[in-house]
């Protein structure tokens, strides 16, 4: 008998990944299935970023890079964080990896340890709950309530900070609730943090692109007094359509960043050199097929907001951000688990439960608009016709 680490039975999982196994099944025995339930852009990657990874190729890029990555893909970065944010970034402190997800691991392993607490968001994307349990930390959550956007409290958040408290992690844009936190209570977060000095931040925020109704994002970044204990995630796989190129970055501190290049030289030794210069040619090419994803985002929104209102026993917050509608089904008498099954098995709709981002996601459902508006529009109806018996 095989026998493995006990800190493996730790480890969670992303429903998402099983939602679109199962409904992968059930169109191959010949269901009809509208996938709102994956959180992956329905657009291709634009032509001249694939024909800029195709010339590397062809051009012999087929060694390893450093293990941070290309000099020139760190500096377009940093670019890149001027131009949208209007910060300064030096390129020594950009550490690009295989997506967002190496970033939230170790930031977790390098600050949690039995004895500490990791703070994140919930409901949240679950790798954050699930990496702070493999770390050993405690997790401790931050409730993102309905009536409030879905956006954190900074007086909640400050005010369950302890001496064990390591790392606070906040995603604005957020996957799943398509809530933004507004700028106002980032300013008292942060002012709050200076009684707090040996706590660091970790701010996801690969949907900063995405933002409807003329928000505007708040980086972490545009804040000099915690620049010494932040780090700032993003990366190109929503807002380039690159999801299966496995491309991402964070800004890590000066305390940090060696130990996180040291991680990835014992990780994954570097990120291929195609797909780096693939993210070159999307930082500094044109940016149209962008503002065009966004604007077809938001056509959708207005979409399936709407549409979800006019179901019986379902009220859905304005989703601010991101491609994630985040619906509170409770008046339909249906567990978040019981909404997805149905959903997907009596409508032939996926969607995925609230209560796989945590158990403040009870009573809510996750809906991607990340597919045609032709798509939302039937699945919405299939929906509101299996509620209505």
């Amino acid at each position: 008998m095989v026998t493995v680490s006990q800190r493996t039975g730790r480890l969670g999982t992303e429903s998402a990944f099983e939602v679109l196994a199962r409904a992968g099944k059930l169109a191959a025995q010949g269901k009809s299935i509208i996938n709102l339930g994956i959180g992956q852009p329905d657009f291709q990657t634009p032509a001249h970023i694939v024909e800029a990874g195709i010339k590397a190729l062809r051009d012999g890029h087929h060694g390893y890079t450093p293990a941070n990555g290309l000099p020139a893909l760190r500096a377009a970065v940093a670019a890149d964080l001027h131009r949208r944010h209007g910060c300064e970034v030096n390129p020594d402190n950009v550490v690009v990896q295989p997506g967002g997800k190496p970033t939230m691991f170790f930031a977790c392993m390098l600050l949690g340890e039995a004895g500490a607490e990791i703070m994140y968001p919930n409901p949240g994307f679950p790798i954050y709950e699930s990496v702070i349990k493999y770390s050993g930390a405690t997790p401790v959550p931050i409730a993102l309530r309905e009536d409030k956007g879905f956006a954190f409290s900074a007086e909640e958040v400050l005010g369950q900070i302890t001496p064990r408290t390591r790392l606070i992690i906040i995603n604005s844009p957020a996957n799943p609730t398509g809530g933004v936190t507004p700028k106002e209570e980032i300013d008292k977060l942060v002012a709050g943090l200076a009684d707090h000095p040996d706590v660091v931040l970790m701010s996801d925020e690969i949907y900063s692109c995405m933002l409807y109704g003329g928000r505007q994002h708040t980086s972490l970044l545009n804040y000099p007094e915690i620049r010494d204990r932040l780090i700032m995630l993003d990366g190109w796989s929503k807002t380039y359509a690159m999801t299966g190129w496995r491309l991402g970055y964070a800004v890590w501190p000066d305390a940090l960043v060696d130990h996180a290049t040291r991680l990835c030289i014992n990780d994954h030794s570097c990120v291929n050199a195609p797909t780096q210069f693939a993210g070159i040619a999307a930082l500094e090419g044109p940016q149209d097929e962008v503002v065009r994803m966004v604007e077809a985002f938001d056509r959708r929104r207005q979409v399936i907001v709407d549409g979800l209102n006019a179901l019986p026993g379902v009220r859905c917050a304005d989703a601010a951000g991101a491609f994630y509608a985040f619906p509170n089904i409770e008046g339909t008498g249906l567990s978040a688990r019981e909404a997805q099954d149905r959903f997907l098995e009596d409508c032939g709709v996926a969607t995925v439960a609230g209560t796989s981002f945590g158990a403040h996601g009870e009573g809510f459902l996750r809906f991607s608009y990340a597919n045609s508006e032709e798509n939302i529009r039937e699945a919405l109806s299939r929906i509101g016709k299996f509620l209505e018996g």
